[in-house]
Order: structure tokens, then sequence, then C-alpha cells
């Protein structure tokens, strides 16, 4: 059984860091692309960042880059999204999505097969 799970979400100042996780279970990331989405009340799902099978590329939305790191770690069949410098406008569920594939890395929801619950990131005083 397919699964994936975040983790590391949670109520941060703004300015503060979280770094989130994603743990596969019943199958091994290495050939697949990893992305991370996130969804606000309201507002519809958004891509935010993803990576190649190797690590070797990775893409970012505008409203994240620079701010957002997406790396992995395929020994450890997870893939990590460190986020510094954290606005009120990133508050959402941020979801974690994996495609068979090896070299292209898209953000849109539609090319992912498989999905996590979500995890909730709160940045407010």
């Amino acid at each position: 059984q397919l699964q994936l799970v975040e983790s590391g979400g949670g109520l941060v100042q703004p300015g503060g860091s979280l770094r989130l996780s994603c743990a596969a279970s019943g199958f091994t990331l290495n050939n697949y692309v990893i992305g991370w989405f996130r969804q606000a009340p309201g507002k519809e799902r958004e891509g935010v960042s993803c990576i190649t099978s190797n690590g070797g590329s990775t893409n970012y939305a505008d409203s994240v880059k620079g701010r957002f790191t997406i790396s992995r770690d395929n020994a450890e069949n997870t893939v990590y999204l460190q986020m510094n410098s954290l606005k009120p406008e990133d508050t959402a569920v941020y979801y974690c999505a994996a495609r068979r594939a090896l070299y292209y890395c898209g953000r849109q929801a539609y090319e992912y097969d498989y999905w996590g619950q979500g995890t909730q990131v709160t940045v407010s005083s």
C-alpha cells in the first residue's frame, strides 16, 4: 500500500522557519518525482516546489523562491521542504505528492498520482 505521510507543520511567527517532511511507505521514492503543494482556505491548490528523482533539478513557485528549499534523502525515503522567512500568506495545509518519473518535475496537481494527507502550517503572531 503506497502511502505518503507529511509531518513538521505547526504554528510559527512571521519570519520563522519550519521543515516539513514527506515520508514514503510501501514503495521507494528513487523513481518518483515529488512535489509539495499547499491549499489555503477558499483558495485553489498551489504547486510550491518539486524535485526530480535524483534531486538534480528543482522548481519553485515565485512566491516562495529564495525562501523555501526542497531536498530529498532517497536512503531515508524522505523528501523535505525547508521553509524560512515565513509570512502569514504561507499559511495553508501543505501536501506532498509523488509521480512515477525520473527527470521532469512540474507543479501542476494533475501530474501527480499519490498524495499525503497534509500538514497544517500557520504563520501568525
